[in-house]
């Protein structure tokens, strides 16, 4: 095997972004030291799933795992896409699997038709409801619209889960270079309260305690109560609530918060809300959440300039920024946005896009 096209990392953190980019350019990535100094050493059976996972959406792609599961590597196929049911274990939600799932989706043979089972929404991460109201509207940023949704079957809260939700995405070409620069002034906000095997007057009261903070800077606010009932609520009891806020210019901040024991539903509403108002006052034109996402669309844009305004960058991007450095080569220029200004952290990331073409698609 040649030199330049192997990928060597260590460590478990970060695992998911560098099996994406991977799978993106073709270069090989091996992982190890995963957890060696650990009582428990090698991989956790969420990790394993997602190389799982990630075997199922391609075609030919060679995982090798190590006996004692501390090392990992991918020798990445094409992205075939089509109908796939994937059942997720209960350590981690749903929303862990379908972030990497949602960067190499558009850049499939056929459509996305994921099916996946588990937990939808707990406190680690996104739930399914802000991957649908928030990271898919990402994605349209760049052209990619047509057919692209999230269909949440049956909720699930953990531990026992018991969700399900189908994930449906086109295929593209090429993807738009993006230029996002002005954030826009907030003009509304908009929330999903949940509550699946408990008493629904929870959604009510997380409602109402949301929006005794909220009402003090807007008008604009609709939160949306919503009931599952029967098979369709899981096996658990839980509740939660989604916020996001949207500018002028669609510029989209979230957050949430999940039930957790002996926590009522006011202190999840608050906890939501004031996580929503420190989200809007980091700035920018991207939530912190979705960072990585835009850059990512960013690099693969076509031969041309694209800008984007975010906040500061979380630490995850920061290592995300260094992996594409070196995968693709890229290097993007980080400028503040106002010198003058010392109070404002907003800076500007601009790149030169890739001009990645879908070759998978040619195959169809």
């Amino acid at each position: 095997m040649e030199s330049r096209s192997l990928v060597n990392f260590s460590g478990h953190q970060y695992l998911r972004q560098r099996l994406v980019l991977s799978i993106l350019t073709g270069k090989h990535v091996r992982i190890d030291k995963i957890r060696s100094e650990d009582k428990d050493p090698g991989l956790r059976d969420y990790e394993v799933s997602l190389l799982r996972l990630l075997e199922k959406v391609t075609n030919g792609s060679v995982i090798e795992i190590s006996v004692t599961g501390t090392a990992v590597l991918l020798k990445p196929g094409v992205v075939s896409g089509g109908p796939v049911t994937h059942d997720c274990p209960l350590s981690r939600s749903i929303g862990y699997f379908l972030e990497p799932l949602v960067m190499i989706a558009p850049f499939s043979k056929k459509p996305f038709q994921l099916t996946l089972r588990g937990i939808t929404t707990d406190d680690n991460d996104l739930s399914v409801d802000l991957i649908r109201t928030v990271t898919l509207p990402h994605l349209q940023l760049f052209g990619i619209s047509d057919g692209l949704e999230l269909r949440i079957k049956r909720r699930g809260a953990p531990p026992e889960g018991g969700g399900e939700v189908q994930f449906l995405c086109p295929i593209v070409k090429e993807v738009k270079t993006l230029n996002f620069v002005d954030p826009g002034k907030i003009k509304r906000i908009r929330g999903i309260a949940h509550s699946v095997r408990v008493n629904p007057q929870f959604s009510n009261r997380m409602i109402d305690a949301s929006r005794s903070v909220l009402n003090r800077f807007i008008p604009d606010i609709y939160l949306y109560s919503d009931v599952y009932k029967g098979d369709e609520s899981g096996k658990s009891p839980g509740y939660a609530l989604s916020l996001l806020a949207e500018s002028t210019t669609s510029a989209i901040h979230c957050s949430e918060a999940a039930s957790s024991p002996g926590e009522t539903p006011e202190d999840i509403a608050l906890l939501a809300t004031r996580a929503l108002l420190s989200e809007i006052r980091h700035g920018g034109c991207v939530d912190r959440k979705h960072q990585s996402l835009v850059l990512l669309m960013m690099v693969l844009g076509s031969e041309d300039i694209g800008q984007c305004r975010m906040g500061e960058p979380s630490v995850r991007t920061v290592q995300f920024l260094r992996d594409i450095k070196i995968f693709f080569g890229t290097v993007f220029n980080v400028t503040p946005v106002d010198l003058t200004d010392s109070s404002n952290t907003e800076l500007l990331y601009s790149c030169l896009g890739t001009g990645y073409v879908n070759v998978n698609r040619s195959l169809a």
